[in-house]
């Protein structure tokens, strides 16, 4: 019963892993560029699960919602840079981190006020409907696709941000967005593009994750201390470590859950806390000046 019991709980936390990355990716690459620290990022979580549940009600199909929601979700993103974000970027920090923290009320609210406050339901394709049994664990289609989905979503970031001339650029940005400027690249455009790209992420998610985890108001609050979590364990502005980061955190919340019902979330933040005394910038991040 062991080995069929760890098999279906790793599977579980690969899948939760993979969910937080396709959320922090998009969070560290703000924090990285922008150096915004946009704590709504959980809120394009759950306006990309809404947007996902919408248009699923309205059309049937699945597959168009993980289209329809992150472009969505991405237009309200390069909105919130352009007009509210951008004004802040010379004033302190904390103003960013009161505005953004402003926002995940507003956005729960506008949830509650156009979609009701109960918890619903996304229901997974026709084609993912089923489980399947492996090494003797029964285990959702469903979440073996969110784990292949993920994993080529992080394989085709990969190919855009280190082969790519756009990649090169967003590099650029994120490492010294001065010399960047200085070397004739739009830097307000990319950052438009950037917080918009990485928006439509973290709605990209939230359509992903709602035939798991549903959806309801107080999801995207609730997802973002571990996306966060991911960031500082990962390192700023490091594809790699919101992978590796994202993984560790899953597997390591994921088994908590199961083993330490009681301190499920303390696992994540000893994780964290032992990373940090051995690497302060995060496992890939740059070295701490």
């Amino acid at each position: 019963m062991f080995v069929p019991d760890f098999f279906g709980q790793a599977l579980n936390g690969l899948s939760y892993g993979v969910l937080l990355f396709l959320l922090s990716v998009g969070l560290t690459l703000i924090f990285g560029m922008l150096d915004v620290v946009n704590l709504a990022h959980g809120s394009f979580y759950m306006l990309g699960a809404y947007a996902g549940l919408t248009t699923i009600a309205v059309t049937g199909n699945f597959w168009l919602a993980l289209v329809v929601a992150p472009l969505a979700v991405g237009v309200i993103g390069a909105i919130i840079e352009r007009i509210v974000l951008r004004p802040l970027y010379v004033r302190a920090p904390l103003d960013q981190v009161l505005l953004t923290f402003g926002f995940i009320y507003l956005f729960e609210d506008l949830v509650k006020w156009i979609w009701g406050g109960r918890i619903r339901s996304i229901p997974p394709p026709d084609l993912f409907s089923r489980s399947v049994e492996i090494f003797g664990a029964t285990v959702p289609s469903y979440r073996l696709f969110v784990i292949v989905f993920g994993l080529v979503i992080a394989l085709l970031l990969w190919l855009l941000i280190e082969r790519t001339r756009l990649g090169s650029v967003i590099r650029a940005g994120v490492f010294d967005a001065e010399m960047a400027a200085g070397l004739g690249i739009n830097i307000p455009l990319l950052f438009t593009s950037v917080f918009a790209f990485g928006a439509a992420l973290g709605g990209l998610s939230g359509v992903i994750a709602g035939p798991i985890q549903s959806a309801s108001p107080p999801m995207g609050a609730g997802i973002l201390i571990p996306a966060l979590i991911v960031v500082v364990v990962g390192g700023l502005g490091s594809l790699k470590g919101s992978l590796v980061g994202s993984l560790i955190i899953g597997q390591a919340e994921t088994f908590g859950k199961a083993w330490l019902p009681g301190a499920s979330m303390l696992m994540i933040y000893v994780v964290m806390a032992l990373v940090v005394l051995a690497r302060p910038q995060g496992l890939f991040g740059r070295p701490l000046r």
